[in-house]
Order: structure tokens, then C-alpha cells, then sequence
């Protein structure tokens, strides 16, 4: 298969640093965060506006890429599943998808809602959340 190339466009500025203590959900207590992005996508965050949704692709960078199979949320009572059927970070592409509220839009940054992203995650793209009525 070919390789294919991504480039980050921003990273994530958070509070959340350690993994193991990180929210597996971001409605199990992740914080708000920042969304900074490299200064020559500017042009690119235009029409983002508070109060809106969005999908935030990030590189769990921090992931372990050989990892095929797990126990769903850590739990060793759970039989093994593939990764593909969970939304656990260790996988071999680890691409994170997060639904995020945006609170705030700041030049090249980007205020949202309870990400549970670590800080310093790559951003590789943000994507309108489409609505029936969009």
C-alpha cells in the first residue's frame, strides 16, 4: 500500500498532561480547551463561530500503533475486541474523533468544550458537524 503523508495544522493547548488520568469521553469530565492553529491556516478557520459544533480530527500521537485488540475501557472482565470496533487510542492509524462545542474564536485560536485530548495533540482537521438541516 502507498504511504500517505499528513501534516498537523495546529496542536491542542490543554490541561489534561498525563494519559492514565485523562477521561476516556468528553462527557466524563474533560475540560475545556484551545485549539491553536499554525498561523498560515488562518484563512482556513473562517465561518467557525461560537455556539457551533464541530468534528476535531487529531494524531494521538502518544498512542501505541501495534496494538490490535483490546479489553473496551480497560477492562479485563470484557472480552478482547478488535480495535476497530472500539474508539480506543492504541490503534495502527491513530486518528482521534472528537464532537467539540466551540465557545470562542481568537485570531488562530480556538476556544471549545470538554475535549479530552492531551496537551500538545496534533490537529490534523476540523469539520463542520452537519445537521438535517445543513
Amino acid at each position: 500500500m502507498a504511504e500517505n503523508t499528513l501534516r498537523p495544522v495546529g496542536r491542542v493547548e490543554s490541561t489534561l498532561t498525563d494519559r492514565t488520568a485523562a477521561p476516556r469521553q468528553p462527557d466524563e469530565g474533560a475540560p475545556d480547551a484551545w485549539l491553536v492553529f499554525d498561523d498560515r491556516y488562518a484563512s482556513a478557520l473562517d465561518g467557525l463561530t461560537p455556539g457551533t459544533d464541530v468534528l476535531l480530527l487529531t494524531w494521538l500521537d502518544r498512542a501505541d500503533r501495534d496494538t490490535l485488540a483490546v479489553h473496551p475501557r480497560g477492562d479485563a472482565t470484557r472480552p478482547l475486541t478488535g480495535v476497530f470496533a472500539t474508539r480506543a487510542p492504541d490503534r495502527p492509524n491513530p486518528i482521534g474523533l472528537h464532537t467539540v462545542h466551540i465557545l470562542a474564536v481568537a485570531g488562530t485560536r480556538v476556544h471549545v468544550r470538554n475535549l479530552e485530548a492531551l496537551d500538545g495533540t496534533p490537529i490534523l482537521d476540523v469539520k463542520p458537524l452537519l445537521t438535517p438541516d445543513r
